[in-house]
């Protein structure tokens, strides 16, 4: 049984042009051998990633969505710096192939980089693959590890200290995810004026601290060991990476993490397999961050509350390609349950705290 991430064939509307990237390859790539054959992996719902196979050689090709974009989302320019800067130094990241601007080959930036193969674990576990309790709070641990690790690198070493203006950073987030909400709000989407003001007004003080965040870390972006399944052994779409305070990264992992105290309805939505008992909760993450990393958490009812907002407005952009016909991809249609689901969320959190 082939328990590795398959790629299937392209979704209708996102195919591509096999012959231009044929071409392209043949003038970028010296070791390039043999007939090119192209595949799409099914997850993910932003940029749209490829399996390129040419020969018994296999890379990853990611090109932004088709449809409306969020003015700074989908830099393939950005994703492949970053992968740039930190391939040598976190063990964790693709090594990046090559990048193109040229926009007759197929209408958009994009980019090509290793494949790292492994598992990726979405909703449901892979047909084959089990967790006892101890291995599932072992990843738990293992994914805290590489978050600390990756918020512990010198980004001035490594070259991106102009990637990111850390001053000011959890302000323009709030700013600009209220933005964006605001511009993506379709007649059946909750108005969440409640919740972009209490975020406005409880953001904290500029902390001072700034580390490269990923800004969309969580299970499905990673890649884990066929052979070990706590093992995380890739990170993936770093298409939203930055520098920043590195406690709204955590904040945003924490709003994908469900529980099963949590509500019916957050359980519904859930993204990553269902909860199994004795794998680490949320306040259990958020210890172990602190104690690992030496970060506070004094300010975690803010931090919680505009992570599960800013992953309604992630749903509300996708939506909106949906509700304005920019995509065919059925999967869209319900987004709009969970922009629901994740307002009453935040709304919670504002009533009765972080839990």
């Amino acid at each position: 049984m082939n328990k590795t991430d398959q790629a299937i064939s392209t979704r209708k509307g996102e195919e591509l042009n096999t012959g231009k990237i044929e071409a392209f390859l043949k003038d970028s790539l010296p070791y390039q051998k043999g007939k090119i054959s192209l595949k799409q992996f099914p997850g993910g719902h932003s940029n749209l990633t490829y399996l390129v196979r040419i020969g018994k050689e296999e890379l990853i090709l990611r090109r932004p969505p088709i449809g409306r974009k969020a003015k700074s989302a989908h830099d393939m320019k950005r994703e492949y710096t970053i992968l740039g800067a930190l391939h040598e130094v976190f063990p964790w990241c693709p090594t990046p192939v090559v990048y193109t601007e040229d926009e007759s080959i197929l209408g958009c930036p994009f980019y090509l980089m290793e494949r790292i193969k492994g598992i990726v674990i979405r909703k449901d576990l892979p047909e084959g693959i089990t967790f006892s309790p101890d291995q599932a709070r072992a990843l738990n641990e293992n994914m805290v590890d590489v978050h600390v690790a990756l918020h512990s690198i010198d980004y001035k070493k490594v070259g991106l200290e102009n990637f990111g203006k850390p001053e000011g950073y959890i302000k323009r987030q709030v700013e600009g995810w209220s933005e964006r909400y605001c511009q993506a709000r379709t007649p059946d989407a909750p108005d969440c004026e409640d919740i972009m003001a209490w975020i406005h007004e409880n953001m904290p003080p500029d902390p001072g601290r700034a580390a490269i965040i990923h800004n969309d870390f969580k299970l499905d972006n990673m890649v884990v060991d066929a052979n070990d399944p706590t093992k995380i052994i890739g990170v993936l779409d770093w298409e939203m990476a930055t520098i920043g305070d590195p406690i709204m990264d955590v904040g945003n992992i924490l709003a994908y993490h469900v529980e099963k105290n949590d509500p019916p309805d957050l359980q519904m939505m859930r993204f990553m397999p269902e909860p199994i008992e004795f794998a680490m909760n949320r306040k259990e993450q958020i210890d172990l961050y602190a104690k690992k990393s030496g970060q506070s958490f004094d300010d975690i009812n803010f931090y919680y509350c505009f992570g599960l907002f800013r992953l309604a407005v992630i749903a509300q952009q996708i939506y909106y390609r949906y509700y304005h016909g920019q995509t065919s991809d059925q999967r869209f249609q319900m987004m709009i349950v969970g922009v629901q689901i994740l307002e009453r969320a935040a709304k919670r959190t504002i009533d009765q705290g972080f839990r």
